[in-house]
Order: C-alpha cells, then structure tokens, then sequence
C-alpha cells in the first residue's frame, strides 16, 4: 500500500484506531464529572435548570460511553495481532495493569452506569447521585491504569530482563514511574479542558440561534469558568511535564526543539518557527528568540539543551512531525487561555451571552481540546520512536510478522468500517446537541423529580 512496509503500515493503524478512540474517553472523563456536578447542584438546590443540563447530557455522555468502550476493545487486541512481540517481551507489565483497569474502572463503571442512566424512576435520589459519583470516578480510576502503563512506556521502571523478557520486580516503581504522575494530571486536565470547551462551543451555537434560556446560560457560564481556572494550569503543568521530559527522554525535547547542535555552546534559542530535515540535520527558515529555550527547559541563561546530533541517527525521533504536533498543541492553548479570560472581561461588561464574534469563537473552539490532545499524543508517541518501550525495546522489534498486503487490507477495513460506525455516532451526537435542553424537557419527563424524597 503506497509503498510502505508492514511496520509502517502497523503504526499508522494503531495511529488511526487509537486517534479515533482518545477523543472518546476525553469527553466521556469531562462529561462525567459535569453531570456529577449538575446532579449535585440540583439536589441543592432544586434549579431546574441543572436537571435540564443533567437530562441532556447524560444522552451525550451514554453515546460516547458505548463508542469509547467499543474503540478500546479493537486496541486491546491490536497488541496481540499486530504487536505480537511487544506482548510477548512486556506482557508480564501491560497485561496486568489493563487487567487492574478492568477490575477496579471498568467493574465500577459497568455497576453504576445502568442505575445512572435508567435508575431515575427506581432509586432514590441520594443513591442515584451516588451512582453518578461512582461512574465519574471510574472514569479517573480507568484514566490512572491506562497511563500507568503507557507511562511504564516512556520512563521504565522496576523491572528486569530475564530470558529476553520483561520480568517485574517493584510494582510501585512500575506504576508510579517517573513520568506517570505528569502525565496523569496534564491528561485528566486535557480530558476537563476538551470538554469544557465542547459544552461551551453546544451553548453558543444555540445562543447564536436565539436561545437566550437561562439552562442554556447557565451551561455556557459553567464551561468558561472551568476554562478560566484549567486552561492556565495545564501551562503550568505542561512546563512540569516538559521539564520531566527533558530528563528522561533528551531525544524527545530535542526533536520537538528542533534543535540539532551544541557545538558553538550557546545556550539553546526557541525556535518558533521553522521546517526541521531530517536528511539535512537542521532546521530551515527557523524563527528564533535567542537563549528563550534554554531559560524555559533549563530555567538558566547559558546551559544548553541536548541537541540531535547528539544521538544516534537511528535513534533519533522525527522532529518534523513533533515538531508541528507540540506547537499545535501549544498554540491551542494559548487560544484557550485567552478565551477563558476574555469571557471574564465580558462577565463585567455584561455581554457574555451577546458578543457575536465571542460566540462564534466558542463555537470554533469546541474541537480545539480534542485536537490539542490529538496533538499531545503524536508529540508523545511519535517523539518516543525509535523504542516502543524507551531505552529496552525498539519498535522494529515489537511488530508481528505480517506481510504487507495483509497489513493494507485490514487498515483499508478499518478505515471504512470506523468512518461509517463513529462517523454516525458524530452525527448522533451532533443532532442531539442542535436538540437543546429546553426541547429535551419538553418531550421527556423530569424523570429526576420522581425521586425526591425517596432516601
């Protein structure tokens, strides 16, 4: 297929699959919160309008809740068809870890969600917000094993070679690796950011076509006020996690630098713009600021960062595609951090709900979290490359033996059948989000206020 080999061809399908899958366990972790925080607000205080917002995004949080569940099951079997000797050198580590997901987040999950969606006429209200609780904090439970172990990836930890595998010896160190706790948070943080800017981007549209309703309010004021908070502090942690990065991936921050020579010993500039060769070894048209990358990567003005040239041809990350990936993501949230603060300044001015290009922004910005997490896990795993498991395995070595036309079929296959099934589920989505709140309420009982008093 298009001259590429089965490796290629099996990156590119893993790429494809596991793309299409993050965006849905990203809403579903921010959307479960949500409407534990909506249920909340309502049994306290009985506005109506957090029970409208509860209703209607339950619908939305259930459909993405099926497809993020069916999308992870065709993952987990790509490690033993495609990457068969990954799972042979380290399934002693990533089988048990996507096994304590499934026995602590999945079990939870899978509990609760039935009495969470189809328990409003059947339990009491203080259960049923339980219930709520216990999905939303499945969602962080399933968030913590999944990055334990694509963490244990990046930074490995806790382990010996014995007999040409992976052999555990400290689980604490497996799971709590250098990079995991960064990576957690400025993940979790990702997941509430992208969904914010999704139930704002819902409210405007709907503000746009004249729906002034005060649920429709109420959800575009809670989204920006989250993103006026996150958007900030998931800088602060992308600096940490950089930072981190920095110590144990050199080649990764070097490649997303575009950085290829020391040999003059300055210290690094930040290059803002630019098109890194990698046949070259360096990076063209580049745009600097003088000693701006040493002064964020180093917090010093003369020490410079690890260069390119300074590893091993063959085991060098693609700086171009890292090189875009980060800046996309950085640039998004520069964006979003801006319309957090933005929507502040029409707070005073009294003109949040009326500013026409402020709304039309926050329409544009709904997939803007997505993309940026979209972005984030290219930086992450393509700038991980030459090694599936960094430093211990490299990716050459973990693909399975497949030729390459069976390789093109099956990615051909997933290309169709993915465009069609979440391809409706988009759609699905969509219309009920042009639905609103208020129309929901309309055709629907307020099946929450049949559980009053009940406990």
């Amino acid at each position: 297929m298009f001259g590429l080999d089965a490796l290629i061809l099996a990156r590119i399908q893993f790429a494809f699959t596991v793309s299409f899958h993050i965006i849905f366990p990203a809403i579903t972790i921010g959307l479960a919160t949500y409407l534990a925080v909506l249920e909340g607000l309502w049994l306290k205080t009985r506005n109506p309008d957090y029970q409208k917002l509860y209703h209607f995004w339950a619908k939305i949080f259930a459909v993405n809740f099926g497809m993020g569940v069916v999308s992870g099951l065709v993952m987990a079997y790509q490690f033993g068809t495609n990457w068969s000797g990954f799972s042979d050198f380290a399934g002693s580590i990533t089988g048990p870890l996507l096994t304590y997901e499934v026995l602590t987040a999945f079990f939870l999950e899978a509990g609760f969600l039935g009495v969470m969606l189809f328990g409003w006429h059947r339990v009491g209200e203080k259960l049923h917000f339980f219930a709520t609780s216990m999905v939303a904090l499945g969602t962080i439970i399933s968030t913590f094993w999944i990055l334990a172990s694509n963490s244990w990836m990046q930074t490995p930890q806790g382990y010996e070679i014995v007999n040409g595998r992976v052999v555990p010896t400290d689980w604490f160190a497996i799971v709590f690796n250098p990079s995991f706790p960064y990576r957690l948070v400025h993940m979790s943080v990702a997941a509430f950011v992208s969904s914010a800017l999704f139930v704002a981007a819902a409210a405007a549209w709907h503000l746009r076509k004249g729906n002034q309703s005060s649920a429709i309010k109420t959800m575009f004021s809670m989204s920006l006020g989250l993103l006026v908070f996150l958007a900030p502090l998931q800088a602060i942690i992308g600096d940490m996690h950089g930072l981190n990065t920095l110590e144990y991936q050199p080649a990764k921050i070097a490649a997303i630098e575009g950085h290829w020579d020391n040999s003059d010993g300055e210290p690094t500039p930040l290059i803002i713009f630019g098109m890194p060769s990698m046949e070259q070894e360096r990076t063209n048209f580049a745009i600097k600021i003088p000693i701006l990358g040493s002064l964020l990567l180093r917090h010093s003005l003369t020490e410079p960062i690890p260069a390119l040239k300074d590893f091993p041809k063959d085991e060098r990350p693609n700086s171009p595609i890292v090189f875009w990936s980060f800046r996309i993501m950085v640039g998004l949230g520069l964006l979003m951090i801006v319309q957090g603060f933005y929507s502040l300044w029409l707070r005073k001015k009294n003109t949040l709900y009326t500013s026409r290009w402020f709304l039309k922004f926050s329409l544009l910005m709904g997939p803007a979290g997505l993309i940026a997490i979209l972005a984030g896990w290219f930086t992450t795993e393509v700038g991980r490359q030459p090694w599936v498991v960094y430093g211990v395995q490299k990716t050459r070595d973990a693909v399975s033996t497949h030729g390459d036309l069976q390789m093109s079929i099956s990615l051909l296959c997933f290309l169709v059948v993915y465009s069609l099934v979440f391809g409706f589920g988009y759609y699905y989505m969509i219309h009920q989000i042009k639905k609103g709140p208020d129309i929901i309420e309309q055709n629907e009982p307020h099946e929450l206020t049949t559980i009053s008093g009940r406990m």
